[in-house]
């Protein structure tokens, strides 16, 4: 049985015009919970940890990563304090399509 790779699936669907439309739309959501993982890894914690130092829990913690929530900017302060990071928010023009 062959497997098939989540990259090879998004290459393909990248030929179809609603995909890319639709995978543009979530951009900053993938931002985000890149920058989340980044900052976590970088620290060196576990989910668990993190959640621990936020005084929360790891499904909280979790659903940050998936997308799964839109947090406050409360809670990214103390996603960043409890990844020893500081939290940057800055605005960018807009694109232009």
């Amino acid at each position: 049985m062959s497997r098939i790779l989540a990259d090879d699936l998004h290459k393909k669907w990248m030929k179809d015009a609603k995909y890319r439309r639709e995978y543009a739309a979530l951009e900053e959501e993938f931002s985000l919970v890149s920058a989340l993982i980044e900052a976590r890894t970088r620290a060196g914690l576990t989910q668990e940890q993190v959640a621990r130092r936020m005084k929360t829990t790891q499904a909280v913690i979790a659903r940050l990563e998936s997308g799964g929530s839109k947090p406050s900017t409360r809670t990214l302060e103390r996603y960043a304090e409890a990844t020893g990071s500081r939290l940057r928010i800055t605005f960018e023009p807009a694109r232009v399509a």
